[in-house]
């Protein structure tokens, strides 16, 4: 199931003002309706934001941490402050090569007397802690570094976000993933299974439709395919 994610992280009782004028926003409730939608389906979200209200990401980032699927998030535009946060719930997170990813400390709006401003500056603090604790679980930095990136409010390339570990690719690479092996003995190249794989549907799909087929001029012998296969040809 495609999930798309754009526009302000706003409460569920502000995404109804937003929804009225045909404003694009995210909201705890709509995501917790596509999550009972999906019913375990792997879900693919893309997501373009601005940020906005650190509970309302919070709450977005812990239900789809919770879901049984697979996610996977498509960074398309931007994912800044809080829709950064929400990004990092994705079990592979992908990101196109002209976005960008952004992090950077909380802030509101606070007024009253010596007191109070100290106690909403403890208040932000801690609210800085909580959300780095995401960027640490994705990308196993210490929660200084992350404290460190957040507190210069860092704009991400693609590149710089797979470096920082905040994601895991770049849309639309070339490059295939390596494949990480432990063996004294040579493997088939993943080349050499794909072109099996496709012998093996194309055989598959003889026998559903119960038709032998018909020779071809030259067709090279079971054993030719299988070493050209294995040469990767």
């Amino acid at each position: 199931m495609k999930l798309n994610l754009l526009g302000a992280v706003v409460p569920n009782d502000v995404a109804d003002f937003y929804d009225w004028f045909g404003i694009d926003n995210i909201s705890p409730r709509k995501v917790s309706d596509a999550l009972t939608e999906a019913n375990g389906e792997d879900l693919e979200i893309s997501i373009n934001s601005g940020g906005g209200e650190v509970t309302s990401a919070s709450q977005i980032y812990t239900e789809l941490k919770q879901y049984s699927g697979k996610v996977t998030v498509n960074i398309t535009g931007i994912a800044a402050s809080a829709a950064s946060l929400i990004s990092m719930a994705g079990d592979r997170v992908l990101i196109s090569p002209t976005a960008q990813l952004m992090v950077h400390n909380a802030s509101f709006a606070a007024s009253g007397n010596n007191k109070d401003m100290a106690h909403y500056a403890d208040v932000l603090t801690k609210t800085n802690e909580s959300i780095a604790n995401a960027y640490v679980a994705k990308s196993g930095m210490t929660k200084d570094q992350a404290l460190a990136l957040m507190d210069s409010e860092t704009w991400l390339t693609a590149e710089d976000a797979v470096k920082y570990g905040l994601a895991d690719n770049v849309l639309f690479s070339d490059e295939a993933e390596p494949v990480m092996m432990n063996s004294v003995v040579s493997l088939p190249s993943a080349e050499a299974i794909a072109k099996f794989k496709q012998l093996l549907a194309a055989g598959e799909a003889n026998k559903v439709e119960d038709v032998e087929p018909e020779p071809k001029a030259q067709e090279p012998s079971i054993l030719q395919q299988k070493l050209q296969i294995l040469r990767g040809e």
